[in-house]
């Protein structure tokens, strides 16, 4: 924040933030394990994100806006995301599913002090939480991983893998679009060429072979039964509504990131809660209390362990801050002034 007569901001376009580091993981994987930790400290505000739907219910499920406010650390730094989503976006218009701004404010002033974009942030957060989770639930030394989805999403997912666990010998990939499947498959070979990269014809078959499985779809409803997962399993469910019920319940560890936020908006968790088969206690842990060891993360090689991130708003915050603070440092970003 310049003088208080001529107050600025920062832009950063999508380019200044590669520029700074942010399409590798390397800076996520440090913020998210910072925001985990904030949260098992419990010092964050976080209120529950709102959903806008201008078509209501009639809508489908990726198809909506939501708001993201928060606050981390003390004095720390607030701000929100504000994700915009179409499923049709990439077929329709040739665009990608998602857009975003992530916006922060001094705490002091509460005036705002940076204005970025949110996707790649977004995107590349949501993959090092699997990584961070990665390293407390999967079974240690895995060398197999599956995505199910090959759009953006499973990129930056797989891409954050392979640069965090150089052990990772196999990749399965299974899309409903296989050219999807054949595309992402040619980018991780260009990538990583010492992994092997599989195109399953089933999502079935790619499920089986995965000792760490990661969704990543626009499912609306659940399609992964129990029977097809592997013991010693860990399943990051990135898109959420992709696993039955009964995985939930027939899982060794169930972990979330946010007890509160996962338990809302019809998602399967509610569902069962509202059904009575779910509850708190079932719960293993929210993530942040493995992070800073309250609660144990794997214990058994063979356990099936099923994480569930909603997405959390600190998550995003912390990264842009991260962000922000380099931008400044080495002065990339357009100033712009309030008034």
């Amino acid at each position: 924040m310049t003088h208080a007569q001529h107050p600025e901001l920062l832009y950063l376009s999508k380019r200044d933030i590669v520029e700074l580091g942010g399409d590798h993981s390397n800076l996520y994987v440090e913020a998210i394990e910072r925001a985990l930790t904030l949260h098992a400290e419990k010092n964050f505000v976080q209120p529950l994100k709102p959903y806008l739907r201008s078509q209501g219910a009639d809508g489908h499920i990726a198809d909506r806006i939501i708001a993201m406010p928060a606050h981390i650390g003390n004095p720390g730094i607030s701000g929100l995301k504000w994700v915009g989503s179409k499923h049709d976006n990439p077929k329709k218009r040739g665009l990608e599913r998602a857009s975003a701004l992530v916006i922060l404010n001094d705490p002091e002033t509460n005036y705002p002090i940076a204005v970025m974009e949110g996707s790649l942030i977004s995107g590349m957060r949501t993959a090092a939480v699997t990584v961070v989770a990665s390293k407390h639930l999967a079974k240690p030394g895995f060398t197999h991983v599956t995505s199910i989805g090959c759009g953006v999403i499973a990129k930056m997912q797989l891409f954050s893998m392979i640069e965090q666990f150089p052990q990772i010998k196999t990749i399965h990939l299974y899309d409903v679009f296989p050219e999807a499947a054949v595309k992402l498959s040619e980018a991780i070979r260009q990538k990583a060429p010492q992994v092997e990269v599989e195109c399953c014809d089933t999502v079935e078959a790619a499920v089986k072979q995965g000792e760490v499985v990661i969704t990543c779809t626009v499912a609306d409803k659940p399609y992964i039964p129990f029977a097809w997962i592997q013991k010693g399993a860990f399943i990051s469910n990135v898109s959420i509504m992709d696993v039955h019920k009964e995985v939930y319940l027939q899982a060794d560890k169930v972990v979330v990131d946010d007890w509160e936020q996962s338990n809302r908006e019809k998602k399967v968790i509610n569902q069962l809660v509202l059904e009575g088969r779910f509850s708190r206690e079932q719960l293993h842990a929210e993530l942040g209390e493995i992070v800073v060891g309250r609660k144990p993360g794997r214990e058994r090689d063979d356990e099936i362990i099923l994480l569930n991130p909603m997405g959390m708003a600190i998550e995003d915050i912390a990264c842009a801050e991260h962000i922000y603070h380099e931008a400044v440092k080495k002065q990339i970003g357009t100033k712009l002034s309030l008034y």
